[in-house]
């Protein structure tokens, strides 16, 4: 039977969003940052079926069935792990490998092969640029501000002539057929090798795991095309990717800025605004968004103020908001980019800019204004006609409410102008809910079973820490004070001995967690932790309490049993006074804590 590689998994499972497969079989209503509906694994009347967008999971508060995208199709169609597999892949169009001929073993062989060839390239261009052939790019990053340290941090480069890099490539052992492959080459009539990237600045593309991808290079004269990105090939699909996200995502930010290009990221970092990632060409792509979606919980779109550029915010904004992210458009005066911006303004009036990005809503409304003359009767008419549609796709009542205060104030329209015609929109569109409906009640708790031996409290307790180590936190504060035997519920122990023994291994990636189970118990209460809607204000002061609780609770333990044996008279003297001097200090020990 075929082996499927890790990463090919990976490649399927986040090539299906979960909200996207699971609306094929229940109909699911959006509240707040998830979605619900009735579960298809139980019999109930209102919705407790819970699915995230964020984490790409899903879990029923109900019946406590949970789980990742691959989990949910193979319960709901009683398929194995394979069947599943292939009912996924075929559905975002990826090609298995047959089980025949072992095509999987040599894909990934090649590969390998590709991923080396691009770091070699990587490094290859940059040592390059600080050469004296590369004299034209070294006063273009001179003239463009960038620092040594942002050159090295972005492994900027400089592609010289012809086929110096293919000759390269060739002594370090790797094929014609790898280097084609990597499409770093291609080959003349001749069948000899010519450099794809001559006389440009490079810019290496990596994955979000940091591997690098591809390249895009960028000319030093006023030739056309201005900028040469690689094709897509084995390891490269540009639409699935953005350009920064390895590092923007270090930091765990509750926002990133998505920008138009390599040149924009780049001089926002080296400016201390490491949360920014580029499009790799402005048409953002659906599986694009869902990786912002996946790694942040706010959107700043930052693209070009030109009209290819505000065409493209519109298009980012859809895609973005179909997809139940909180997004935000920045409005950069007296400037015609991000890059230039900061460089003009500086760092700080960037950040004031960031924090006053406008919503959906009002840069559709901005948009709107620009063509038309609200003296104008008819145009005011259309004005009116024009917010409804857009007031009418605006699911949160509050949000909407909101709007229609500050538009009927602004421009002289009366509310109820206003909420007549989203009604007419609402109808005509053939929405299933009303302007007016409340949204849906749900469970916000996962369903726990206490047992004699533990505990309510304690599962909880365990719980909020499993959760905070997925989220990473403190994870090495966490393993050196609450060892996994310490952990009551045999499930939680489970876990948590998992997670910590990936952390050893140096995995700190825990959003694939799931996929390290088999026995569905665990698979379940796994997804009702991540499931959980628990906010922490203070995370180093909550770890600290509940470390502190567990040392609390181990001295009470320990107090108990010395009291125990003292109670038993065949004790010698020696040994008494060693116990009572040892619960002596448990108990001012306890009467510290209990004070603190």
């Amino acid at each position: 039977m075929v082996h499927y590689s890790d990463e090919l998994i990976d490649e399927i499972r986040n090539s299906n969003d979960i909200v996207d497969v699971i609306s094929q079989y229940v109909t699911l209503k959006r509240s707040g940052r998830n979605f619900f509906g009735l579960c298809p694994f139980h019999k109930e009347k209102s919705p407790s079926f819970s699915v995230s967008p964020d984490k790409q999971i899903f879990h029923c508060f109900g019946c406590g069935v949970g789980g990742n995208v691959i989990h949910f199709i193979s319960k709901i169609e009683n398929l194995n792990f394979v069947e599943t597999l292939h009912i996924l892949a075929e559905r975002a169009g990826i090609v298995l490998p047959t089980i025949e001929t072992g095509e999987d073993s040599k894909r990934q062989e090649l590969k390998n092969k590709v991923y080396q060839i691009n770091e070699i390239t990587a490094q290859f261009y940059h040592e390059n640029l600080y050469k004296p052939v590369a004299k034209s790019a070294q006063e273009y990053v001179k003239k463009r501000k960038l620092t040594n340290t942002t050159l090295k941090n972005f492994k900027i480069g400089y592609a010289g002539i012809y086929n110096e890099l293919s000759a390269f490539l060739k002594q370090k052992g790797f094929s014609d057929t790898e280097i084609l492959e990597s499409s770093l080459a291609s080959k003349l009539e001749n069948g000899k090798l010519v450099d794809r990237y001559r006389g440009r600045l490079m810019f290496p593309i990596c994955d979000v795991r940091g591997k690098v991808i591809a390249f895009g290079g960028r000319v030093l004269d006023d030739s056309k095309p201005k900028y040469i990105n690689s094709p897509e090939n084995i390891v490269y699909s540009k639409g699935r990717h953005l350009y920064g996200l390895n590092v923007a995502k270090q930091n765990n930010p509750k926002e990133l800025i998505i920008v138009e290009g390599y040149m924009d990221a780049i001089s926002l970092h080296q400016r201390d605004i490491p949360n920014v990632v580029a499009s790799l060409g402005t048409a953002l792509t659906e599986a694009q968004g869902r990786l912002l979606r996946k790694y942040c919980e706010k959107v700043i779109i930052g693209y070009d103020s030109d009209g290819a550029g505000q065409t493209a915010t519109l298009r980012g904004l859809e895609i973005l908001n179909n997809l139940g992210c909180d997004i935000r458009v920045l409005q950069l005066e007296g400037a015609k980019d991000p890059d230039e911006f900061v460089i003009k303004y500086g760092s700080g009036r960037f950040n004031k800019a960031v924090e006053e990005a406008i919503s959906l809503v009002e840069f559709k409304i901005k948009t709107l204004k620009k063509d038309l003359n609200l003296e104008n009767v008819n145009d005011k008419i259309k004005f009116l006609n024009e917010i409804a549609k857009i007031l009418s796709k605006v699911d949160n009542q509050m949000e909407k409410e909101v709007y229609i205060d500050k538009i009927a104030n602004e421009y002289k329209i009366s509310k109820e102008a206003i909420y007549a015609e989203i009604n007419k929109q609402s109808y005509t569109q053939k929405q299933s809910i009303k302007i007016l409906d409340k949204p849906i009640r749900v469970k916000t708790a996962n369903k726990i079973e206490e047992t004699e031996e533990i505990s309510k409290e304690i599962i909880q307790r365990e719980n909020a820490i499993i959760l905070l180590i997925i989220n990473g936190k403190a994870i090495q504060e966490i393993m050196e004070n609450i060892p996994v035997e310490e952990f009551k519920y045999d499930l939680n122990r489970k876990i948590a001995e998992k997670l910590y023994d990936e952390y050893k291994k140096g995995n700190s990636n825990t959003r694939s967690i799931l996929d390290l189970f088999e026995d569905e118990k665990i698979i379940n209460h796994l997804s009702g932790i991540m499931a959980m809607d628990m906010e922490i204000i203070d995370v180093n002061k909550t770890i600290n309490e509940i470390i502190d609780l567990y040392r609390r609770e181990k001295l009470t333990q320990e107090k108990n049993e010395i009291i125990k044996k003292l109670g038993n008279k065949e004790l010698d003297k020696q040994k008494q006074e060693e116990l009572e001097n040892r619960l002596s200090n448990i108990i001012i020990e306890l009467a510290k804590k209990n004070r603190g």
